[in-house]
């Protein structure tokens, strides 16, 4: 796996990259041939907390990826917020952190996209403070100097703040002085207690000490030398008084503001002068109307005008301005920096500015940097402010659970969960506007069925309308099934292998829904010479390489709209982010060459990640299985059945076992005709799983498996989520085999339970996989592991081949749907499309009275008891 978080050096390549977990995080880290380098592996040794505390303090975060940055971002900005209380000198170990919320929504919008990103909450942010402040009380408590020499040891950046501090707040009883001053100095009561008192009070508390009182005063001779304004009340004395100022002083101080913190004396200030929101702006309002005709090409208004915190100015308004002294000056009730240089030119931009722009352009400014857009600098430019039209669109494209719900057609077979309306809903406004959509929902929250909801409903109003959906190679029979089942009125036709490319060059019209696969999307030509009305990639990620062949070739295919289904959304690596965008909404984006601009800017910026998710964010669906939301509605335990197809190699040996029996069986009676049929469900089930299995082979080559490209595909989301799984089979011959590709799949190890592994070695593997390092899989008999251990680490269950034996299975499941599991467990039963897997499947799910009573307790027997015509229709493969 590539990302950005990837780092190379010459000896070898290491890949770190961080795991947002519900409290915390956890590394992950690969190192090849065993080469370490201290700026690489910091979280190789050690409690990784105090890995974070010790390398962000000394500023050694060198080659660190996305991921890694924002976690050094955090803790940048804990000791941000610890170096700002002016009592830390007094409480020391005692010190107590509150962030603001300015603080908190700014940290927070700077997450890049990174696994478990979901988790990254206020109270994930204030976690990790939490545990950051305990290392530094543990530290500091045992350290025999100040505060301030123990930071000046650690980092020459970092001091703490002066016990004094100043206060500048607005006065509006008296107009002639219209803010107040006040400076105060932390000190501590009787009781320990830390109180923030007028400076006067220090002559009172440090009279006979006339020492400790000139330290305390000592910062003032250094902001007397910043600003005159605070020399003249130190000089006079007045600065041990509450003061009036005028405006003309209060604008003094304020413009010296920076200067005086960089002393060591804090400030608090009036907010609209920290995010000078109260400035003069050009604000662009795009959008006020609802255009004729929708799409990203209809063109939309821009009107420019000048606004004081968003509410346009008059022409009086403009002249008193231009009249006024610079400096302060009130306006609408609100206090104005005059500049009357910058004002004409403002109003020189807006003579310039004003027509239409096309709402792809409009969605670009409004959605990017600050209405710079996601090509530009750091420059502000003018405020792009979305007018009633556009700001109605992107509200409903930000919260679809307010929308106003589609309804679902009859035809669709399913009763679509809450949250499943939701995604059909955005999906089929999103066809309306003609925009491409990302469906990311985590995997088993049931992307094919709203899908299909959406497809049907897309039937309805067009008989003749033409999709395509491309899906990996192993995919093919579960989407074959779910069609069937879902939406058993809609024409479809596979595209694959030489029948699928020989119907896709006949002369009449395709199918409804055409499904072809990645591989052969690019061989059959006239895909691309066809207007689709929508085409759809499954496991979209299958185009996160924009440089592939593959690709470029698939973004040829004409199509009015897009849509991508993928449970696993871009993380890290930002190019892929761009590439499922190009194929989505070509151009919302800019090109390759801007984007790559853009992200160049993110690690000395990373608050843009959050303009970057605004820009995202209308056009990709997520939900997670840890949204409140979605787990009131979901069962703790979610099972569902995925089809696997068959290779060629199963399809000749398969049809051969059933053929050698269909010869023999007619002759055959009792214990004789018994053993040949259980012999032959059993040779069936080998082949499903792999040839190699019932060939007595030991390759095991993964494309001649479908089960086994489909394990592929649920592993590969379930690693990039870094979460766990328990894979079952009733082989213990094939466990080692399976252990030895999913090691290939996670990039870890994992474990293998079967009857020839030891007590005590059964005990020490279930110790490891419910440890803190991550152990991906663990590969487990059901006759040996079924019953009796606790795994609740995985929240996914994979039965690779059945029991037919509902109780089994469900004892099975159990070692992770118990006691102590704190996730919904997601359970895959796989099944191989056509075969026997599949049919008696069918049974137990129509008949759970017959799987118990008579499937559940005579395993296979009542097979043997078939008659001979009803025996080889349940073993015959079907097409």
């Amino acid at each position: 796996m590539t990302s950005t978080g990837e780092v190379k050096n010459k000896e070898s390549a290491s890949t770190v990259q961080i795991i947002y977990t519900q409290d915390g995080f956890v590394p992950d880290i690969r190192i090849n041939d065993g080469y370490t380098d201290e700026p690489h592996c910091r979280w190789v040794k050690g409690d990784i907390y105090k890995n974070l505390y010790k390398y962000s303090l000394t500023g050694n975060t060198e080659n660190a990826s996305p991921s890694e940055s924002y976690l050094f971002l955090v803790a940048d900005t804990f000791f941000k917020c610890l170096t700002d209380l002016p009592e830390l000198e007094l409480v020391r170990e005692k010190a107590v952190i509150d962030p603001d919320q300015e603080i908190i929504g700014k940290t927070l919008a700077a997450v890049p996209f990174a696994i478990g990103a979901e988790y990254v909450t206020e109270n994930w942010l204030l976690n990790i403070f939490h545990r950051l402040l305990q290392i530094f009380a543990d530290e500091i408590e045992g350290y025999d100097g100040s505060v301030e020499l123990y930071f000046t040891e650690k980092n020459q950046k970092l001091h703490v703040p002066e016990r004094v501090f100043f206060h500048l707040v607005e006065n509006k009883d008296d107009p002639r002085y219209p803010f107040a001053f006040l400076a105060t100095y932390a000190t501590q009561d009787e009781e320990g207690r830390v109180k923030h008192v007028p400076l006067k009070y220090a002559l009172t508390e440090y009279g006979n000490d006339r020492k400790k009182l000139l330290s305390l005063l000592a910062c003032l001779n250094r902001v007397s030398e910043v600003s005159d304004l605070i020399a003249g009340f130190t000089a006079s004395g007045e600065l041990f008084h509450p003061l009036k100022l005028t405006a003309k002083e209060a604008y003094s101080l304020l413009t010296q503001i920076d200067d005086i913190e960089k002393t060591g004396v804090l400030c608090r200030i009036p907010n609209w002068w920290r995010k000078r929101a109260s400035s003069v702006s050009v604000t662009i309002k795009l959008g006020e109307e609802q255009p004729a005709m929708l799409g990203f090409d209809t063109l939309v208004s821009v009107k420019p005008s000048l606004t004081l915190d968003g509410v346009p100015l008059t022409d009086e308004d403009i002249t008193m301005l231009l009249h006024e002294t610079e400096g302060l000056a009130l306006l609408k009730g609100k206090w104005v920096e005059v500049n009357h240089a910058r004002l004409k030119k403002m109003l020189e931009e807006i003579d310039a500015a004003g027509g239409e722009i096309s709402l792809m352009d409009a969605m670009r400014m409004e959605l990017g940097d600050e209405g710079q857009g996601l090509t530009a600098g750091a420059d502000v430019g003018p405020l792009v402010s979305n007018g009633k039209w556009l700001s109605q669109l992107l509200m409903d494209l930000r919260h679809p659970d307010k929308m106003k719900k589609s309804y679902v057609p009859r035809s669709l077979k399913a009763t679509l969960r809450p949250y499943q309306k939701v995604g059909f809903t955005w999906l089929s406004y999103m066809s309306e506007l003609g925009f491409g959509a990302c469906l990311a929902d985590d995997m088993g929250l049931g992307k094919t069925v709203q899908v299909l909801a959406f497809l049907e409903r897309l039937r309805k109003k067009d008989k003749n309308g033409k999709v395509l959906l491309i899906v990996p190679a192993s995919l093919i029979g579960n989407w074959r099934s779910e069609v069937q089942k879902f939406a058993p009125d809609m024409d479809f036709r596979i595209l694959h292998g030489k029948t699928g490319a020989a119907l896709a060059k006949e002369a009449e019209d395709p199918a409804f829904l055409n499904i072809t696969t990645y591989g052969m999307a690019i061989r059959i030509k006239n895909l691309a010479e066809t207007n689709w009305d929508c085409i759809i990639l499954d496991e979209a990620q299958a185009i996160k390489n924009p440089g592939t062949k593959q690709t470029r070739e698939i973004k040829k295919i004409p199509a009015r709209m897009r849509i991508a289904m993928t449970g696993t959304p871009i993380e890290n690596d930002l190019t892929n982010l761009w590439s499922l965008f190009d194929f989505l909404n070509k151009g919302l984006m800019g090109t390759s060459s801007e984007f790559k601009k853009y992200c160049s800017c993110l690690s000395a910026q990373p608050e843009r990640y959050g303009h970057l998710k605004a820009m995202v964010a209308p056009f990709m669906l997520r939900r997670v299985k840890t949204d409140k939301h979605i787990i009131a509605d979901l069962p703790d335990k979610l099972e569902m059945i995925d089809h696997a197809g068959l290779s060629k190699k199963q399809i000749v040996l398969y049809r051969k076992v059933v053929s050698e029996m269909e010869a023999v069986v007619n002759d055959l009676e009792g214990l004789q005709r018994r053993g040949i049929v259980l012999a032959t469900i059993m040779k069936l089930k080998q082949i499903c799983n792999h040839p190699d299995q019932y060939l007595g082979q030991q390759t095991y080559d993964p494309s001649d498996s479908g089960k086994f490209e489909m394990l592929r595909e649920l592993c590969e989301t379930i690693y990039e989520k870094r979460e766990r799984v328990l894979v079952f089979t009733q082989f213990k011959e094939i466990t080692d085999q399976l252990a030895s590709f999913l090691e290939d799949v996670f990039h870890h190890k994992g474990y293998v339970i079967h009857g020839g592994v030891s007590a005590k070695k059964r005990t020490e593997i279930v110790e490891a996989f419910q440890g803190e390092e991550y152990v991906p899989f663990l590969v487990i008999s059901v006759r040996a592991g079924g019953v009796g251990l606790n795994l609740t680490k995985a929240n996914h269950v994979i039965h690779f081949d059945r029991w037919w034996n509902p109780s089994v299975e469900n004892q099975a499941t159990d070692r992770a749907f118990r006691i102590g599991q704190t996730k919904n467990v997601m359970v895959h039963k796989l099944v191989c499309q056509g075969t026997i897997e599949e049919k008696i499947d069918t049974i137990i799910e129509s008949k759970k009275e017959l799987a118990e009573n008579v499937i559940g307790s005579g395993g296979e027997k009542w097979i043997t008891e078939l008659g001979n015509d009803e025996l080889i229709k349940l073993l015959r493969l079907e097409n």
